[in-house]
């Protein structure tokens, strides 16, 4: 590919190609039989040659949804003539999973040990509520905390962060919803970015904190405390008792120190969020490419967002290390058929507007884009949203394609790292875990760059490889986990993006 180049074709048996510019009617292209029939903006899709109404449309060398009515030669692929017919793959389980070849090179990263064997790449204090009804006074004491100046003595911790959510009372106490948002709060709790937790409940609630500490110890090194505000005697009262308990937990966060750590200690959670149809060609392949290199040096990578990668399914039961592992997915996706099925919704309600916008038309062929961040690894292991993941290597989290909910999810599963590609733009982050973004195109990347880390778009303008650009990613992911801080942090956002995922009534 050259900077000269219009269009892309991304495998052999594609029957359409890729705009790589705004493209006029009447041009004429490389590869495709007549002129263009109408304006083609960039990331969109063109018919090489005719295609009826019913057959299949292939981009990636794979089945993306059937034409709705015939299509000419040079003819925008889209919406308005591109629906998703019939999909059904072999799974073939297991197939295809070969391992990696492992690096010898062992390669560290400044992080700091916790107590339970994990590595935190950053250092925070969280204030971490048990329901809705608390997250007020949370927020009252993390901004006490900060008018005290309560750590200025404290210089190794980053910050203290109020974590609030919209649950935890008004809900069964037992069941799918109930058992997901305590996963969700006790992996937080676990998180090794976290010195220290306070959790704060209001007392008369369903997620009760005896549930959440009793269960079993949420961590190993002692440094967290509880209280509920009807306990302590109202608001005034539990900020003044919660600022000398984050006092004598900042005392023991301020105790951790950088050292170097194994690369395998690294847990990164891959997102996408404003996908394009630049998304599979340049940003999720080069975090695919990074995502083996983090494989082969001994490190986890999680895959979620169930509903996106419908479609792309048995291109990861076919990697699935064992049969078992590839069932566990498709069990997940018969769950989200029937999950959607009940709340009135199908599954290719996704691509959202801006996925549109930007060249997707279904499903299949977004998910397709999304499972490239996987790279090439086989699939070790199929987790529930916010399960601890106890298996080194490529993963999968179940999660809806929410970002903030999904990325929620991963945190509370371990992620001390995420990286998220985005080709429409994205202006959000995900405290106590660092968020590199990836841009997909190099015009969003000028017009956005105070948002983004590092721009993927250069592998369709300047001719840079996928296994360049996705080494030189690697590299990132190592300094932002020893310290190095991302956009979204400097920017200060990750305060509003804890979203857990809520299943079931709200009574």
């Amino acid at each position: 590919m050259t900077t000269a180049t219009r269009t892309l074709r991304l495998n052999p048996g594609d029957n359409i190609v890729i705009a790589l510019q705004d493209l006029a009617a009447g041009e004429v292209v490389d590869g495709i039989d007549a002129p263009l029939a109408q304006d083609i903006p960039r990331g969109h899709k063109i018919a090489r040659s005719p295609i009826a109404a019913g057959q299949t449309v292939i981009r990636y060398g794979q089945i993306i949804g059937q034409a709705t009515a015939d299509i000419a030669s040079g003819a925008h692929v889209h919406s308005h003539n591109l629906g998703m017919g019939d999909h059904k793959q072999d799974h073939a389980f297991a197939s295809v999973a070969v391992p990696l070849p492992p690096i010898g090179e062992e390669r560290t990263f400044q992080g700091y040990r916790r107590a339970d064997g994990k590595v935190g790449t950053r250092n925070y204090l969280g204030i971490l509520t048990s329901v809705n009804c608390s997250g007020s006074v949370a927020r009252f004491i993390a901004e006490a905390a900060e008018k005290s100046g309560l750590l200025d003595e404290f210089p190794n911790v980053d910050g203290i962060m109020a974590i609030v959510h919209g649950s935890g009372c008004g809900m069964s106490s037992k069941g799918e919803g109930y058992d997901t948002l305590f996963r969700t709060l006790a992996g937080y709790g676990q998180n090794p970015n976290f010195g220290g937790i306070l959790l704060v409940g209001l007392g008369c609630e369903v997620m009760q904190l005896p549930d959440l500490v009793g269960r079993r110890p949420i961590r190993a090194d002692g440094a967290l405390r509880y209280m509920t505000i009807q306990q302590n005697g109202g608001t005034r009262r539990t900020i003044e008792l919660a600022l000398e308990e984050l006092r004598s937990l900042a005392a023991l966060a301020n105790e951790a120190r950088r050292e170097p750590c194994p690369v395998s200690e690294i847990m990164v959670g891959m997102q996408c969020g404003g996908s394009d149809g630049y998304s599979g060609i340049t940003a999720n392949p080069a975090l695919g490419y990074a995502s083996d290199l983090l494989v082969r040096h001994g490190g986890t990578t999680i895959l979620s967002e169930t509903s996106e990668i419908y479609g792309a399914e048995h291109l990861l039961t076919r990697r699935a290390e064992t049969a078992e592992v590839g069932q566990k997915l498709i069990d997940r996706i018969a769950w989200w058929e029937d999950y959607t099925a009940r709340n009135r919704m199908e599954m290719d309600n996704n691509p959202s507007p801006g996925n549109k916008r930007g060249g997707l038309t279904t499903i299949l062929e977004k998910s397709l884009g999304a499972v490239a961040k996987s790279g090439t690894a086989p699939l070790r292991e199929v987790y529930l949203y916010g399960e601890i993941i106890d298996r080194k290597g490529f993963v999968f989290m179940d999660s809806p394609g929410y970002d903030p909910c999904s990325v929620t999810g991963q945190i509370a599963s371990g992620a001390n790292l995420i990286v998220f590609t985005t080709g429409r733009g994205s202006v959000s982050g995900y405290k106590p875990t660092p968020c590199i973004k990836l841009a997909t195109n190099s015009e969003m990347y000028a017009r956005m760059s105070g948002d983004m880390d590092l721009n993927c778009g250069d592998i369709v303008t300047e001719g840079v490889s996928i296994e360049q650009k996705g080494t030189d990613l690697f590299e990132l992911m190592i300094r932002v986990a020893s310290g190095e801080p991302t956009k979204s942090e400097e920017l200060g956002y990750g305060g509003v993006e804890f979203v857990p995922w809520q299943i079931g009534a709200v009574m």
